[in-house]
């Protein structure tokens, strides 16, 4: 990567070493939290882009995460069409969502909060469309077979496997997100972020700029809903199309450093890292609801002390900047 300090680079090569080998040396339990990790780190990333990069405000995006894993998983049910071909729909389908969504809030000039309302307005219809559509299993939910075999193709396998599809996604958003940045659609996105009136002013096609940052931010968020959907090997509408699923999504780059490449991975090291940790405290004290209050208020201070987000405050403390 161009432009990145070398010190930056060295460390981000060890540590790519480290989660490559990763599997051998955690126990199925840190395994498991490393997954959760990478997975609100791709899908923080992918929120990054259209909020971070591009300036709107979604809280809705579990929406496109939802279509994207209950469109792949049916097509794996039903008629046995693997992951790998059904993502094609499952993308197709997220990104046509998210350009009904860009278009009518970007068409009559809907920015902020009220963009953000008609982001949880389509998720919530979608939620109620898919508890009374039988293809998808209705409320009742939709299972996929377990049957032992381990098939990267159908994506049939162990923790390890689905840690190794995880990791690439992360680091090919982050590829990816890098190149959009240095890119003139990324510093379309900028001026767009800091003034969308001046940015139309001096010739920015705003609203087709828009409307390309909600596509792939949708297209990326629905490859994390095929993973999700196939990791699990369950859906139900009421939590795959959730409000506080897409409150989730949001989390990691808003504490690791909005609009950032490296805050949703920080982001999502310190919400995992805060979230075992509670969980710990409350199964120890035996006291419900601890874990939600103690999180809060850990997300709390440091939206308050680093309202920049833990990375830049990080980089500098670490001289990478």
């Amino acid at each position: 990567m161009s432009g990145v300090p070398p010190r930056l680079l060295w460390l981000l090569g060890v540590l790519l070493a480290f989660l490559l080998v990763a599997p051998a040396m955690l126990g199925k339990y840190g395994l498991s939290v490393l997954i959760l990790i990478l997975y609100f780190a791709y899908v923080g990333q992918a929120w990054n882009i259209m909020m971070g990069f591009a300036g709107q405000l979604s809280l809705g995006h579990a929406l496109y995460a939802g279509l994207g894993g209950y469109i792949a998983a049916g097509l794996f049910f039903h008629y046995g069409l693997g992951p790998w071909a059904g993502v094609f729909a499952a993308v197709a389908a997220a990104s046509l969502a998210g350009a009904i969504v860009g278009y009518l809030g970007f068409r009559f000039s809907l920015a902020g909060v009220y963009f953000a309302l008609l982001t949880i307005a389509f998720g919530e219809f979608t939620r109620l469309a898919f508890d009374h559509w039988s293809w998808a299993g209705g409320s009742g939910g939709l299972f996929l077979k377990v049957d032992g075999t381990v098939s990267l193709l159908n994506l049939r396998g162990g923790p390890v496997l689905f840690y190794y599809v995880i990791l690439a996604l992360a680091v090919g958003a982050l590829v990816l997100s890098r190149i959009l940045l240095e890119s003139r659609l990324g510093r379309y996105w900028l001026a767009i972020r800091e003034d969308a009136e001046a940015a139309q002013a001096v010739g920015v096609p705003v609203l087709r700029c828009k409307m390309i940052a909600v596509i792939i931010s949708a297209a990326l968020t629905s490859l994390a809903g095929v993973w999700n959907a196939f990791y699990y090997n369950n859906l139900f509408p009421e939590t795959a199309f959730s409000m506080g699923r897409s409150i989730e999504i949001t989390l990691a780059p808003i504490i690791g450093g909005l609009g950032t490449l490296f805050g949703p991975f920080v982001g999502a090291v310190v919400l995992t890292g805060l979230g075992e940790i509670f969980t710990d405290i409350g199964d120890y004290l035996g006291i419900p609801g601890i874990k939600q209050i103690f999180y809060g208020l850990a997300l709390l201070a440091i939206v308050m002390y680093r309202p920049a987000g833990v990375w830049p405050w990080l980089a500098a403390r670490m001289g990478l900047k």
